[in-house]
């Protein structure tokens, strides 16, 4: 019998789920996904789980080495720019096979009102001329650089309950986990009064509802721009990323 392929996908995105549910039935494959426990209950992929950071790139390089594995597909979110140098280090010093599969950004559209930023710190900066009440749709991380605007309200939304006070000096918390409706987030921006949204570029169709209500709205959004890719081989569906890995199982017969 041929011997298994193994493969580490490093998930915490929809597309690394489905990555690992198109993997699950390809018999040559002992494929692991790795969650970084950022959230208290993600979407649990198929196939074997393992949860918490490795320590570093020397922690990760020294888990591929113990468990023998052949290849890594980093389907992390792509604004996960430590853990993808990490992958790339670590997969370097142990010689392992690395992909990474990355959903493209949004393309903005004549009537979108962006205002591009390079990081959290300059989307702060920039709210003031563009709105007072604000719809910060960035997630739990990448807060601190708002704690600033005390002359801001903000409505920001979580997954999780936060376990201590955010540093927002006027905020309201709420809670969600995409997909989103249209419907949804044009109720929500209403009643609330949104006049400014901010948002990193994220791509994919689970959070773009509040990148249409906004343009429906004619509201403008601060948009948080990606970080630069790591160096390295790269796709953006998991048609794609499901074919390198076969084309690596073919590799290794050969």
């Amino acid at each position: 019998m041929a011997e298994l392929v193994r493969v580490l996908i490093l998930g915490g995105t929809s597309e690394a789920v489905a990555l690992a549910r198109r993997l699950a039935s390809e018999p040559r494959l002992a494929v692991t996904t790795s969650l970084a426990g950022r959230t208290l209950a993600p979407t649990a992929p198929p196939g074997a789980v393992r949860r918490g950071g490795f320590g570093g790139a020397a922690g990760l390089a020294k888990y591929l080495y113990a468990r023998r594995i052949d290849a890594v597909v980093d389907a992390t979110h792509p604004y996960a720019a430590r853990m993808s140098a990490n992958a790339a280090a670590a997969c370097g010093d142990a010689g392992v096979a690395r992909l990474m599969l990355h959903r493209p950004p949004w393309p903005r559209r004549p009537e979108d009102r962006w205002i591009e930023v390079a990081d959290g710190t300059a989307a702060a900066t920039a709210l003031p001329a563009h709105g007072r009440r604000v719809f910060l749709a960035i997630g739990r991380d990448g807060l601190a650089p708002f704690a600033a605007r005390a002359d801001t309200w903000f409505l920001a939304r979580l997954i999780d309950p936060p376990t201590a006070p955010l540093p927002l000096a006027r905020c309201e918390v709420i809670r969600g986990r995409g997909p989103f409706a249209v419907e949804d987030e044009l109720a929500l921006m209403r009643a609330h009064r949104i006049d400014v949204v901010v948002s990193k570029n994220s791509g994919g169709t689970a959070t773009f509802a509040k990148i249409e209500a906004a343009r429906t709205l004619g509201l403008p959004v601060v948009m948080i721009a990606r970080p630069p890719p790591t160096p390295g081989e790269s796709v953006a569906t998991v048609d794609a990323a499901v074919a390198w890995v076969r084309n690596l199982i073919a590799s290794c017969d050969a």
